[in-house]
């Protein structure tokens, strides 16, 4: 599974802000561009649908910007991301279709992935933006260990 462009680099902008945002003056999306690397006309797109969703507030005028609509604990990277119309799923199924098949039927393998989009848009939801700024992330996932090196125990 990849996640896109816009929903990385929504994710990226948004840690930018989050971090250069110090209350007294909105954070531009030039400097954001710059400092992240991503074109201008992008981020303006991105942040016309972060608006739009409530999770960030624009300022018109000199020192004009954007500022977070909350504080960045309260805003999720799930949220983030389905705000710029970014679906979270593993499988090629649409929401709503019958299947993944052409007989519309679903794959063998459907389940498995319908899970671990709900795994992965579980964990997403249970990062913050201020577990992004502050680095927080690493360690949250438990991995499991491969099978080979468990201890396989006979059935009783």
């Amino acid at each position: 599974m990849k996640l896109s462009t816009k929903g990385r680099y929504a994710v990226m902008a948004m840690a930018d802000l989050a971090g250069h945002e110090d209350g007294a003056r909105a954070v531009s999306l030039a400097d954001i561009a710059q400092r992240q690397e991503i074109s201008l006309s992008y981020l303006e797109q991105l942040f016309a649908k972060l608006r739009r969703h409530g999770l960030v507030k624009s300022a018109r005028g000199p020192g004009g910007g954007y500022r977070l609509s909350r504080p960045a604990q309260d805003l999720r990277v799930a949220d983030i991301i389905l705000a710029v119309d970014e679906p979270i799923r593993a499988t090629r199924c649409l929401p709503g279709s019958k299947g993944c098949m052409t007989a519309s039927i679903r794959c063998v393998t459907h389940d498995l992935w319908e899970e671990l989009g709900q795994q992965i848009h579980v964990f997403l939801s249970s990062i913050t933006l201020a577990d992004v700024v502050e680095r927080r992330v690493l360690g949250r996932a438990q991995p499991c260990r491969p099978s080979h090196e468990r201890e396989i125990r006979p059935a009783a």
